[in-house]
């Protein structure tokens, strides 16, 4: 009985992909879970495996044809391959070899990415940790997978080592998907090249393709060969110089690697010569990460969707920084943890959000929404980009309580540890430019919320106090807001209450 090939169920952003190539044709003998084609579509290639050995006896769709979701791409039968005995013989080495077991007798794993959220349809392979034939102790990091929200680990199922890399860093994959193979026991001083031979062999049903001395991934061949290009002018970002499908994209645009491109570039330089620079003049291209990606998406996206309208303040901090002074070691001393000022713009911010429901609310299509309660996100600067975990219930949170949570944000986002939904939600959000030294500037709204506070540096200026001139400490204060859901007299008079608060911190005690 035939058994059906069916192309991989695309995510709902998907509607539909092409066959990027056959690694399998007519008559071919297949084992279980081998490669037999791949689907290209706008985001991510597909790996199509065989859901049952045998020989493919038919294949229903050419490369090149474009496929849906769940299509039927082939049909797989019993039978002898071509090739009669000799077929058969190359099969069963390569059963023997299927069933040969790694270094220590080990089973073997498929290592997956995790399960995403509903919310992200795919991730980025930001590096691997280990390498083929590398020793690896369970629950030990692999892989560590980008996406636009969070980097998720991978990590070892047992003690071993990885014999086979599916997913190269910089690939796309969506959830669950294989990036690697896994063996017990494998790896360490003892390994040899035979531990490691399945990641080599071209029996594994490689889907790289090398020409010349470059190494092309499925998808960035089918772009060369559609657009003639000349591979050796191609610059693969790639391990290991593999050019991906953004390479040829890029060069695509750029028009660098069109044949004959050279020669018409050195006659442009001929007609016009370039003027002499001395010294070296280095540049470096690096692929966007898939966080700062969508960091630039929903900031440009803010810009255009919201009638955006900025006010500003400044705030005398002398009464906070008196507070600090007196009683910084006996605060840390109690609750182990620093008394910054962030726990008083916090506790300062949701007081305010609680007199002015239109600043905490939210805007969903043509609904407003109120929120009766005060999640307030702290923008948290990383390597990777700005993320912006959420404080829930800051109403009923105490100041101690504020600063060790943002404490510990700031590690964990710095180390990668902070969770999907830790970052999800939120009805305001503060940020302070303040600590790299910005005197004053305009925030961009976080949406769907309708405000956002900016913080900034403090800075001694003189200032009337009582008909006197005084040196005071000042801090700007400014709130961005959506001019759709604010009025102009709410958002003064929200900035004047945190001013006021702030200015005066037993307001802050006394709910006045």
């Amino acid at each position: 009985m035939a058994t059906e090939i069916k192309a991989p169920t695309f995510p709902e952003s998907v509607a539909e992909g092409s066959v990027a190539a056959w690694h399998k044709k007519p008559g071919d003998s297949v084992e279980r879970d081998e490669l037999i084609v791949e689907i290209e579509t706008d985001k991510v290639v597909l790996e199509v495996l065989a859901p049952e050995a045998g020989v493919l006896s038919e294949t229903l769709v050419e490369e090149g044809d474009t496929v849906e979701s769940e299509q039927v791409l082939g049909r797989i039968g019993e039978g002898e391959a071509k090739g009669g005995k000799a077929s058969a013989e190359s099969g069963d080495k390569q059963d023997a070899k299927a069933e040969k077991p790694a270094a220590g007798g080990g089973e073997k794993h498929e290592v997956k990415a995790p399960t995403f959220p509903e919310s992200i349809q795919e991730g980025t392979v930001a590096s691997w940790n280990k390498q083929v034939g590398e020793a690896v102790k369970r629950d030990e990091v692999l892989a560590e997978i980008e996406t636009d929200k969070v980097v998720l680990e991978v990590v070892a199922p047992a003690d071993g080592a990885l014999v086979e890399i599916k997913a190269e860093e910089g690939s796309q994959v969506e959830s669950e998907a294989v990036l690697g193979i896994f063996a017990e026991g494998a790896g360490g001083e003892g390994a040899t090249a035979a531990d490691v031979e399945p990641a080599a062999s071209a029996d594994d049903g490689a889907s790289d393709e090398q020409v010349g001395d470059k190494i092309l991934a499925p998808a960035a061949r089918k772009l060369v060969a559609e657009h003639d290009l000349d591979v050796s002018k191609i610059e693969g970002t790639g391990k290991g110089g593999r050019i991906l499908k953004e390479d040829v994209q890029r060069a695509v645009k750029e028009g660098s690697a069109a044949k004959g491109a050279k020669a018409s570039t050195g006659a442009a330089k001929a007609a016009s010569p370039a003027p002499a620079v001395e010294g070296e003049r280095p540049e470096k291209r690096v692929p966007m990460s898939r966080l700062r990606q969508t960091i630039a998406k929903r900031l440009v996206q803010a810009q255009q969707t919201a009638a955006m309208l900025t006010t500003y303040n400044e705030v005398d901090m002398g009464a906070v920084m008196a507070l600090r002074a007196q009683y910084k070691d006996t605060f840390v001393k109690t609750h182990d943890v620093k008394l910054g000022f962030m726990g008083f713009f916090v506790k300062a911010a949701s007081e305010a959000l609680k007199r002015f429901p239109d600043v905490n609310a939210s805007i969903d299509g043509t609904d407003i929404v109120y929120h009766g309660y005060q999640d307030i996100g702290v923008a948290v600067s990383t390597d990777r980009g700005l993320v912006v975990p959420v404080l829930r219930d800051t109403d009923s949170m105490k100041i101690a309580d504020v600063e060790k949570g943002i404490v510990d944000f700031g590690k964990r986002a710095r180390d990668g540890k902070l969770g999907i939904d830790e970052m999800q939600g939120g009805t305001f959000t503060i940020t302070n430019g303040g600590i790299f030294g910005s005197l004053m500037s305009t925030p961009i709204i976080n949406p769907p919320q309708t405000a956002i506070l900016g913080m900034h540096k403090i800075q001694e200026r003189p200032m009337a106090v009582n008909g006197k001139v005084e040196i005071r400490p000042m801090m700007y204060l400014a709130v961005s807001y959506d001019h759709r859901m604010i009025d102009g007299k709410d958002a003064v008079q929200f900035l004047v209450t945190i001013k006021e608060l702030l200015e005066d911190p037993a307001r802050l005690l006394l709910d006045i």
